[in-house]
């Protein structure tokens, strides 16, 4: 594909590439996101976006009316999301402090680790920083983020389990790898 977008007097000026970078609270997606402000992201050219899928809660009201109890949001963006789910979730009914609770430590930490992440991008002034944080389970709002931001790139980290442990727990470089509609790069954490 090319990224040439225009042309002004014989000089070709590119477009700006959107590279989406999966955050987590994982030093490994740290590694991701360091490596790539230092070997992909072009000041000035690119866009970086930080994603952060927050877990949905498994609790649920009585009288809530969402599927199963969950609603799924795209928060920082005027993008419509609805995350594809193909799976019920078991909800539990707990009081209105509780679930509070669960929902202020879930934004407490989602709040976090974007900071984290960008106190790593301020030394990269140039290039400009996004950040997009949704609800749902993470290989669905990784890859429909992607999706709809029209991104160049996904970069992510490796935890770096093995066979057996990735085919019991899952794996969401795996997940992504398969169904994200576009180039997805794994960086894997240096052995130290």
């Amino acid at each position: 594909m090319d990224d040439v977008a225009a042309s002004e007097g014989g000089r070709t000026r590119r477009r700006r590439r959107v590279v989406a970078v999966a955050v987590d609270e994982g030093e490994e997606s740290i590694c991701a996101l360091r490596w790539s402000l230092r070997n992909i992201c072009a000041a000035e050219r690119d866009v970086l976006v930080l994603l952060y899928a927050r877990p949905p809660p498994p609790v649920c009201s009585a009288l809530d009316a969402s599927e199963n109890g969950r609603d799924h949001h795209l928060f920082g963006t005027e993008i419509d999301f609805t995350p594809n789910l193909q799976e019920p979730e078991t909800g539990y009914i707990f009081s209105e402090e509780v679930t509070a609770s669960i929902d202020k430590y879930s934004r407490d930490l989602a709040d976090s680790v974007m900071e984290k992440a960008k106190n790593i991008c301020k030394a990269y002034e140039n290039i400009r920083i996004e950040e997009k944080v949704a609800v749902g389970d993470a290989r669905d709002v990784i890859c429909d983020m992607v999706d709809k931001l029209g991104a160049d790139l996904l970069v992510m980290g490796s935890h770096g389990y093995g066979f057996i442990k990735r085919a019991l727990l899952g794996s969401v470089s795996d997940y992504c790898i398969r169904n994200a509609k576009c180039p997805v790069l794994i960086v894997k954490r240096p052995v130290e």
